[in-house]
C-alpha cells in the first residue's frame, strides 16, 4: 500500500535490517519452567523415557510426520499436516511458547506431546501421537503433558479438542471434560469446540483417572543410563497408525 507523504520529508527511503524486524514477528518468550525428563514403565514391562525434544530434532521428527500425513483413515491425515506445522513453527520460531514433549524407548521414538501457552493461566493441547501401539504410548504422553500443566507450570486450566472419534471418546467423554460455549470460545485447531480441564478438576478427578489408565506413574528420579541410552533419538522408518 502506497500513499503520498502528507508533508515534505528529507528521507524517502527508509532501510530496515531483518534483525530489527524480527522481534516484531517472533512473539517474546515466556520463562517456561523445563520438562525435567521423567520415565515410565510400560505394559510390556519396556521403559520409555519422556524428555523434552531438542530443537536440532524437529527436521527428522517433520520427515517422520509427513509420511502420517498420507495415512487416509481415522483423520491421522489432517493430524499429520498440523502437527508437521507445529514442529515447523518451533523450529522456525512462529510459535508462542511452545512445548514438545518425546517418548523413546532406548533411544527410538516412539511418542509425541506438544501444546504451547496462551498466558500464564491457559495451556493449549495441540496433539498427543504413539507412534508404537499397544503400550498406552498415547495415554502415556497425555498424562505427562497434563502433569506438565499443572504440576510443574501451575497452569490453571488444559484447553483441548479432538479431530478423532477415537480421541473425543478417550479424552473428552472418559474424562467428562466440560467445553466452553461455542462459537464465543473456540481452539486455535480449525476452530473446533474447547473443552478444557481445570487445575481443581486435575486434582479431584483427571489426575489419577489417567494414571490408572496408563497403569503406572512417572518417576522423576531418571538414572543416568536411562539418559544417556535415549540421548540421541532414533525416528522410525515404518508408520505405524
Amino acid at each position: 500500500m502506497r500513499l503520498e507523504p502528507p508533508e515534505k520529508v528529507t528521507r524517502e527511503q527508509i532501510t530496515l535490517d531483518v534483525r530489527e524486524i524480527e522481534p516484531l514477528l517472533q512473539a517474546p518468550p515466556m520463562d517456561l519452567k523445563p520438562w525435567p525428563g521423567a520415565m515410565i514403565t510400560l505394559k510390556d514391562g519396556s521403559t520409555m523415557y519422556i524428555r523434552e525434544a531438542k530443537l536440532e530434532e524437529a527436521p527428522q521428527m517433520m520427515d517422520y510426520v509427513k509420511k502420517v500425513m498420507e495415512t487416509e483413515h481415522d483423520f491421522y491425515d489432517i493430524v499429520g499436516a498440523r502437527v508437521y506445522a507445529e514442529l515447523m513453527g518451533w523450529y522456525r520460531k512462529r510459535l508462542k511458547d511452545p512445548y514438545t514433549l518425546v517418548g523413546l524407548i532406548d533411544g527410538v521414538w516412539v511418542g509425541l506431546g506438544n501444546g504451547r501457552l496462551m498466558s500464564e493461566d491457559i495451556n493449549i493441547s495441540l496433539h498427543t501421537m504413539a507412534l508404537r501401539r499397544g503400550l498406552r504410548v498415547g495415554a502415556t504422553m497425555y498424562y505427562a503433558k497434563t502433569y506438565y500443566a499443572f504440576e510443574i507450570l501451575g497452569n490453571e486450566e488444559f484447553w483441548a479438542t479432538y479431530e478423532s472419534y477415537n480421541g473425543w471418546w478417550r479424552w473428552g467423554v472418559g474424562m467428562a471434560q466440560p467445553s466452553y460455549p461455542w462459537p464465543e470460545y473456540q481452539h486455535e485447531l480449525g476452530g473446533a469446540r474447547v473443552y478444557y480441564i481445570t487445575k481443581k478438576y486435575w486434582d479431584k478427578v483427571v489426575k489419577d483417572y489417567v494414571r490408572q489408565m496408563v497403569g503406572a506413574d512417572l518417576v522423576f528420579d531418571v538414572p543416568d543410563e536411562v539418559i544417556k541410552a535415549n540421548e540421541v533419538m532414533e525416528v522410525p522408518e515404518e508408520v505405524l497408525v
